[in-house]
């Protein structure tokens, strides 16, 4: 365990653009073929963002070559690829906001909905790898309402989207505040046996961290989800959405096993490091995650 000297990464998550450009494309996307959207998007502006926002095409390329062992050039067309998927992700939230429905292969589910019938909550653990956001839009929380922690300082559009869209599932998001306010609504979620998802791959809001092996080399993880869950003592539960063709996402749930936040968070880094080696170009972290605190 250790703590970490500064908040500041230099991707913060935030969605690109301005209010107008977002109510463009979702108005385009009635209208426009995805592939279309796609393709415009791997032409114009992919190329765009690796010329100019060189600090995340710099940490992603430091991904291929050093952690995914690519020569070169190969890293180079990654981090293209890694680029054009990411758009394609964002694409797919704005076309779902705009009433486009995907496919959906389910592994796991049936012990996902067997932890829904029963009376305790439990805990979904997620990451900025795949869609994991799109899922709420395609599916409805029946038996137990699902919430979500969130980072508070998306973009307008995007919130008021996410609201319309995971409000009709029963999914209720939850903001993450400065007054730490968003502890007493997770922890009412949890004893009203509601489903809880955090996102445990960033250090954001808190300076601890735990030390776990990933990708061959030592990274940051923050304490906080893993210690949150063992002191509630509830299941928990990862789940990962991985684009798969245009209207296609396979979505994968496994349950972890621990007894001490570290190894909660060593199983979590293994099934993402699993995941991610099998949708390398679905990594989605633009900042060095190895880096040293």
């Amino acid at each position: 365990m250790g703590s970490s000297q500064t908040e500041h990464r230099e991707w913060q998550g935030r969605t690109e653009g301005t209010p107008w450009m977002h109510r463009m494309l979702l108005k385009s996307l009635r209208v426009l073929p995805l592939w279309f959207v796609y393709l415009g998007m791997a032409l114009f502006v992919v190329p765009f963002y690796m010329l100019f926002a060189h600090k995340g095409y710099i940490a992603a390329y430091r991904f291929y070559r050093q952690r995914m062992g690519r020569r070169p050039l190969a890293a180079f067309l990654s981090v293209y690829k890694n680029h054009v998927r990411f758009g394609q992700v964002i694409i797919d939230r704005f076309a779902a906001y705009g009433g486009r429905e995907f496919e959906f292969e389910l592994e796991g589910y049936d012990h996902f909905l067997e932890m829904t019938e029963q009376p305790s909550g439990f805990i979904v653990l997620s990451s900025h790898i795949g869609n994991y956001e799109i899922a709420g839009y395609a599916f409805r929380a029946i038996r137990k309402r699902f919430n979500a922690l969130v980072f508070s300082g998306e973009a307008p559009t995007v919130m008021e989207n996410r609201n319309r869209l995971l409000g009709r599932n029963n999914i209720r998001m939850i903001p993450i505040r400065p007054d730490m306010s968003h502890l007493f609504e997770m922890n009412n979620a949890l004893s009203d046996g509601e489903i809880l998802s955090i996102p445990a791959d960033r250090i954001f809001g808190s300076p601890r961290f735990l030390t776990c092996k990933f990708f061959d080399e030592f990274a940051h993880f923050p304490l906080g989800p893993y210690k949150f869950a063992v002191n509630k003592g509830v299941p928990v539960m990862s789940i990962f959405v991985m684009k798969e063709s245009v209207r296609k996402y396979h979505v994968f749930i496994r349950q972890l096993s621990f007894s001490t936040p570290q190894e909660l968070a060593q199983a979590y880094a293994a099934d993402m490091e699993q995941t991610v080696r099998r949708y390398p170009s679905q990594w989605f972290n633009y900042y060095d995650f190895w880096k040293k605190q």
